[in-house]
């Protein structure tokens, strides 16, 4: 199935929510779990924004084009961990070999990623940097749990699973962020995932992803 027949299939805008993975089960979850969340740490936000304009100017929060539900893009909220020319940093990496080109098409990761400012590094190991995303939840573009969130670029990875991929909304965690895989194991995951959803899954990669964070195992 391609992205565009996939798209042009798109159920109307009111029988999202009935639709999507999980439903409107899920979907009441998402908004009070990050309602209380969301008003917990808001004096984390506040130290998060003051830390990031101190160590290194610029804006506090980064944005970046997504994919969401049925394919749409939205953008996806987080705090910024990168120096502000990140991109032609980038550039520069794949051409002068730093980055390999090949690494970063398969797993757009690079670990030791030299763009990564010092906070950044912190927020990135604590985790703090995607707390923004709770934003992106309240508005129904992501959910707690789901599918990583992909670039454009990276639904080709997913083949005959993409339309698996976008009937989920992107998730803040989700059972890629609790394994040590790679990105195959990871489409793999995702489309899992989605096949067996069940609220008990959700609440069981929630209490998982706590303690991964605890143990810095997904931490770069």
């Amino acid at each position: 199935m391609t992205t565009e027949s996939h798209i042009d299939s798109e159920p109307s805008a009111r029988a999202c929510v009935a639709n999507a993975v999980g439903g409107q089960i899920k979907r009441i979850f998402d908004i009070v779990f990050a309602s209380v969340v969301l008003l917990l740490t808001l004096p984390l936000f506040i130290i998060v924004a003051v830390m990031l304009k101190i160590t290194d100017p610029g804006p506090v929060i980064c944005k970046h084009v997504r994919v969401g539900l049925w394919g749409r893009r939205f953008t996806c909220f987080k705090f910024r961990t990168m120096v502000v020319v990140s991109e032609n940093l980038l550039k520069e990496l794949l051409d002068d070999g730093s980055c390999a080109p090949a690494e970063w098409a398969r797993s757009q990761m690079h670990i030791k990623d030299p763009r990564i400012t010092y906070a950044g590094e912190f927020l990135r190991k604590s985790s703090l940097d995607e707390l923004p995303q709770l934003i992106n939840v309240l508005r129904g573009e992501m959910s707690l749990v789901g599918p990583r969130p992909i670039v454009p670029s990276e639904m080709s990875h997913y083949g005959d699973r993409l339309g698996s991929y976008v009937s989920a909304r992107p998730g803040l965690t989700g059972a890629w962020q609790i394994s040590d895989c790679g990105y195959d194991r990871r489409v793999e995951l995702d489309a899992n995932y989605v096949s067996n959803w069940r609220l008990a899954t959700d609440l069981s990669i929630l209490a998982r992803t706590v303690s991964a964070v605890i143990d810095r195992k997904r931490s770069y």
